[in-house]
């Protein structure tokens, strides 16, 4: 049977070019043919504004969802720690491929080589938090564009350095540019870094044919992840950190934190429960940081919001 032309949507900068280029090679192998389309996003227009301030949920998706519901692409590859863990009606989570490296690292200095009070580049409020518990006197602004405009700053002194993702940098061939790889208790990943999200519509073949590239272990992983971050009613900005690891015993081990935006407390939590029920691991993760205290940090966290809104 003739396999049908499939159209992905896709970002324009050059890391989403490279993971649209590389889901198309992976359906090539399944003699699938395929073509992008490029598809600018809300987030792609606000290049000065943090993404904290902005609201955050579905800022790099929500236009190429349009595209996949009225029909115009086929399928979505997405970042998968950008994707709201709410999908639009009609759409649906076709393929997770395999992880690549979830950890963050330092561009430009490592952490112990940047001067004191020294100004570091990051839009993530997860990255930033996480810095001020490891470094407290260092400041924190947000810096847009792409990974490469993003390093550029760095050379050119705007910032002592800048977080970023492992897997971005390995993906573009940047992993020489990598000062420090921060461990998972230093800075625990966002739900999903790492991983691809292959978005499709719910009915027709392009669901069908994606669902080959699905890797179990990496979709429990991240299913679990997401089901901390859905579970505290947060979208991609919150600054949560979660990551699921298998035992190799049939069960995953969790780890999460969440942290008060302006650098006061943060609690730190790890549960372990069946591989089989991801998101049941997830939520009850969820429980323990809000038994500890989480509920406090949502509560400030709401209120800063509110304060901005």
């Amino acid at each position: 049977m003739t396999q049908p032309l499939l159209t992905i949507g896709s970002r324009g900068s050059a890391l989403a070019l490279w993971q649209a280029r590389h889901i198309a090679a992976r359906l090539g192998v399944l003699g699938v043919e395929t073509k992008i389309e490029i598809i600018k996003t809300t987030g792609d227009h606000l290049q000065t504004a943090s993404l904290a301030q902005t609201g955050g949920k579905g800022l790099f998706t929500k236009e190429i969802e349009d595209a996949l519901i009225a029909g115009h692409i086929d399928l979505a590859v997405h970042s998968l720690k950008d994707l709201p863990t709410e999908l639009p009606a009609g759409l649906a989570l076709a393929a997770v491929p395999e992880r690549q490296d979830p950890r963050d690292a330092l561009v430009g200095l490592a952490l112990n080589q940047i001067p004191q009070g020294a100004l570091v580049g990051t839009s993530s409020g997860r990255r930033a938090a996480q810095l001020r518990l490891l470094r407290p006197d260092l400041r924190t602004e947000p810096i847009r564009g792409n990974v490469d405009t993003r390093l550029r700053k760095v050379r050119e002194g705007m910032f002592a350095a800048s977080l970023l993702a492992v897997a971005g940098l390995r993906r573009l061939g940047l992993e020489s540019e990598i000062a420090e790889i921060f461990s998972v208790d230093e800075m625990t990943p966002a739900p999903g870094q790492g991983a691809l999200g292959i978005e499709t519509r719910q009915d027709g073949e392009a669901r069908l044919i994606c669902a080959q590239l699905d890797h179990a272990e990496t979709r429990q992983q991240v299913a679990c992840e997401r089901a901390v971050l859905s579970a505290l009613g947060g979208g991609c900005q919150l600054p949560l950190g979660a990551l699921a690891e298998h035992d190799g015993k049939g069960c995953l081990g969790a780890r999460a934190v969440i942290i008060a935006p302006q650098g006061g407390g943060f609690v730190r939590a790890a549960h372990r429960g069946p591989a089989a029920d991801p998101e049941r691991v997830g939520a009850e993760l969820a429980q323990v940081l809000l038994s500890q205290g989480g509920d406090a940090i949502l509560r400030e966290i709401g209120a800063v919001a509110d304060n901005r809104s």
